[in-house]
């Protein structure tokens, strides 16, 4: 088969096999590797992170919210950090 009978897959397979066989980009890792780089990247855990929690929406609320676009649970943490302030004492 000549190159001129090739599909661009087919090209680009053998470019990767090439490429491979160079150590191009084939680098091989252990298990010991892999599950060494498992989970968030060390420090990315802030010591106060937020809690996952359940909480049961009306369908219309939820849809408003999601609606105002990305950040929206952002935003209503933050609204109900500044009710719990104004309507709590310390």
């Amino acid at each position: 088969m000549s190159d001129d009978e090739l599909t661009e897959f087919e090209r680009g397979l053998l470019e990767s096999i090439g490429q491979a066989k160079r150590g191009e980009f084939a680098a091989v890792h252990t298990p010991k590797q892999i599950m060494a780089r498992r989970g968030r990247p060390v420090g990315s855990v802030k010591a106060d992170a937020k809690v996952a929690v359940k909480l049961r929406l009306d369908p219309d609320v939820l849809a408003a919210l999601r609606a105002t676009g990305r950040g929206w649970q952002t935003r209503v943490n933050d609204t109900m950090r500044e009710w719990v302030n104004t309507h709590t004492s310390a």
